[in-house]
């Protein structure tokens, strides 16, 4: 018989929900949601990507992406316009009213993070972050690496 409280897919898949549930309870005053944490951290990163490497970064489907910039240009946290070497390849950019949100932004982040690992030693904490790393990795995900975001994210 299947028990889920020893199956890796059904933990981390619980464990991500509830990140996110925690996520946009802290991201919510801020007018963001935890969907928009893939777009926020790459955009972040690279300040200027097409939605295909939007897609490719964040590891969703084309469809979802398409609907988060339209919510988030709704919301006036992207703009898009034409590139300039290709008229057919749309450029999407953080706004200065996202680029204003994002101290507070990382600070919730952060926030969360800290309440999820609570119980975890410094020691564990790292290991836990390699071992989701290498699972990510076996499951074909690009490489995480370190961005200038991320380097102090635990």
């Amino acid at each position: 018989m299947f028990d889920s409280s020893r199956s890796a897919g059904h933990l981390v898949s619980r464990a991500q929900r509830l990140f996110a549930k925690e996520s946009d309870r802290r991201l919510k005053p801020l007018g963001l949601s935890s969907g928009y944490i893939p777009v926020i951290l790459s955009l972040a990163v690279e300040p200027v990507l097409t939605q295909k490497a939007l897609v490719q970064r964040a590891a969703i489907e084309q469809p979802t992406m398409a609907a988060t910039l339209l919510r988030m240009e709704r919301d006036g946290l992207v703009e898009r316009r034409a590139d300039r070497t290709d008229a057919r390849t749309t450029l999407f950019r953080l706004t200065r009213l996202a680029k204003s949100k994002l101290p507070q932004f990382f600070e919730q982040l952060d926030e969360g993070n800290a309440v999820a690992l609570a119980d975890l030693s410094a020691e564990e904490r790292k290991q836990f972050l390699n071992i989701l790393t290498k699972v990510i990795h076996n499951l074909g995900g690009h490489s995480l690496g370190k961005s200038r975001f991320g380097e102090r994210r635990l």
